[in-house]
């Protein structure tokens, strides 16, 4: 049965992967614990986003805009939430699709404060910018798009160039858009060449651009091969990277 459930996944019959959490006992008194004493409130926005109950957050999201500022609603509730999410990731407590439904959840919600920006002639005030791509060769891009989802949810400008992109492309871009952080991708091992033949060219081309790199075939020797400065081992990890790379730059 747990290789039909799998199946259901794989085939797209089950959205979401909502039967094959579901199916799972232990998953759901672990995915119960999510929800505490003080949580129980469904209207409160950080118990919707550890719901990834996307469909909810904008709503309550404009109703808090009405007593908070935008800093207040990302510092005291997608923050902790994503947070709390994403240690219960790590710790395999939940699976992917519940860590996605949560950053989607809060993705709706940062489309509210966007609209909210723009109606009061304000800027969307960002942690940093970062350039995301899947390396020339390579057309697998469902990880990029999940680390940029994250990150965004973070605070981040996401710059994605997409997948299979040449390696002028990328350059060309860290230079015009004065890039200090990228991210490449590569899911298959006859393409992380490219990858490091993208990090290659980028210095000679005197960028001081720093990278991070990541996706299935990848490990630190392959980070120590490819020439870059960190491995990201997830999309979480991703985040990690970005916060105390941007840290150090004030």
């Amino acid at each position: 049965m747990q290789v039909v459930q799998a199946l259901k996944v794989i085939n797209n019959q089950d959205q979401d992967a909502m039967e094959y959490i579901a199916n799972n006992q232990q998953v759901i008194d672990q995915t119960a614990s999510l929800v505490t004493s003080d949580q129980k409130n469904t209207d409160d926005l950080k118990t919707l986003i550890l719901k990834g109950q996307k469909d909810e957050t904008p709503t309550l999201t404009k109703r808090l805009l009405e007593t908070k500022t935008p800093l207040e609603i990302v510092n005291d509730y997608f923050i902790p939430a994503l947070d709390e999410v994403g240690s219960k990731f790590e710790k395999g407590l939940l699976f992917l699709p519940q860590l996605m439904q949560s950053a989607e959840a809060v993705q709706r919600s940062q489309e509210v404060l966007k609209q909210y920006f723009e109606a009061n002639g304000q800027e969307t005030e960002y942690k940093g910018r970062i350039l995301l791509a899947t390396v020339q060769g390579d057309i697998h891009d469902i990880g990029k798009n999940i680390v940029k989802m994250v990150l965004e949810n973070y605070g981040f400008e996401v710059i994605d160039l997409g997948k299979d992109v040449p390696i002028s492309m990328v350059v060309e871009t860290l230079k015009e858009e004065k890039i200090q952080l990228a991210g490449l991708s590569a899911l298959m091992t006859t393409t992380v060449q490219n990858m490091k033949s993208t990090i290659q060219t980028a210095r000679e081309a005197g960028l001081d651009t720093k990278f991070m790199v990541g996706g299935a075939v990848l490990n630190e020797e392959y980070r120590e091969f490819v020439g870059a400065d960190y491995y990201a081992k997830d999309a979480l990890n991703s985040v990690t990277i970005a916060q105390e790379f941007f840290q150090d730059k004030k």
